[in-house]
């Protein structure tokens, strides 16, 4: 009776012995595989949900350990998920083309729709009222064959002026946009939402209009894995894409922590970070899924910012095999 019992006691000691030591495994995220994120831009409130889903435990769900990148631009970006040193990028749509020029990714979910991020701001004194009185204006971008030199040039072309109605003026450093702008050097500058919130409510500009509303089809914003990722760890792309529209269902639904997240990580007031959230919340997809007529605009702002000399096989350059079924 006492060997049978001393051997169950043994038993039961080592039940708990690993219990408590998957429980200690759990609790230190050792199950999670490590996965590097980079985001183009760090402030960009289109990938914040990135930091949202960390915060909240949201991408442990799924098994992953994520590491976040940020990057000074979308060529910091590419030059590490190229390198290998990125697995996941966050970045614009306008960087698919680069997958025909050499870069070893792919899209694998459309994270957002028009590019409402991108705002039009002029000085606050400005006499501007409407984008009729845009012709012949300065306008700057960070380079005239980037998104936002296209945005601008196809504002003009819809305005019926031709791609260079509107005069794009280069600063490749956004720091140099509002010394520009303070200085009637330029007319407008092209910046992100939250930031013109902001100089409004410095009242150094105002914002003067959203280009999502007038480029209505387009993605702004893609998920795009290395083609190693996808052919050596297609569970980890899966599972990151299925953290990352549970994030988004949980932000609609938490509008005060995904305000407070934001707030955080873009440097400004939550009252700022709460009227982005109710402007970009609109873009952000549910799904990932691709939309026909939104690659088509892509497909030729690709030739008109001379990346590609011809409009590419869309297909190609994206996949929807990881999304959530």
């Amino acid at each position: 009776m006492l060997g049978v019992s001393g051997r169950l006691i043994g038993a039961l000691r080592r039940s708990v012995a690993v219990f408590v030591i998957l429980i200690a495994m759990e609790a230190v995220g050792i199950a999670g595989e490590a996965l590097k994120v980079g985001k183009s831009v760090p402030q960009a409130f289109g990938f914040v949900p990135l930091d949202v889903g960390l915060r909240y435990g949201l991408f442990k769900n799924f098994g992953l350990d994520v590491e976040i990148l940020n990057f000074g631009g979308a060529p910091a970006l590419n030059q590490a998920l190229a390198a290998g040193s990125a697995d996941i990028g966050l970045n614009s749509g306008a960087d698919m083309a680069l997958i025909l020029k050499g870069l070893p990714t792919k899209a694998v979910a459309a994270m957002a729709g028009p590019p409402f991020e991108i705002t039009l701001v002029v000085g606050a004194d400005s006499t501007l009222k409407s984008v009729a009185d845009l012709k012949g204006k300065r306008v700057a971008v960070s380079s005239l064959t980037s998104l936002t030199g296209w945005l601008v040039a196809e504002l003009s072309r819809q305005q019926g002026w031709g791609p260079n109605g509107i005069d794009r003026t280069a600063i490749s450093q956004v720091s140099g946009y509002l010394p520009a702008l303070l200085t009637h050097q330029v007319d407008g500058i092209t910046i992100d939402v939250s930031s013109a919130f902001n100089f409004e409510r410095q009242g150094k500009g105002r914002l003067f209009l959203k280009f999502g509303d007038y480029v209505t089809d387009f993605h702004q914003y893609v998920i795009s894995a290395t083609d190693t990722v996808i052919a050596t760890r297609p569970d980890s792309v899966r599972a990151f894409l299925k953290g990352w529209f549970e994030t988004i269902a949980f932000m609609r639904t938490n509008k005060d922590k995904a305000v407070a997240v934001a707030s955080e990580v873009q440097h400004v007031d939550p009252d700022i970070a709460s009227q982005s959230y109710d402007i970009m919340m609109r873009t952000l997809s549910n799904d990932g899924h691709f939309n026909a007529k939104d690659l088509a605009t892509m497909a030729r702002s690709y030739v008109e910012l001379g990346t590609l000399d011809k409009e590419p096989d869309m297909k190609g350059l994206y996949t929807e095999a990881f999304l959530p079924k």
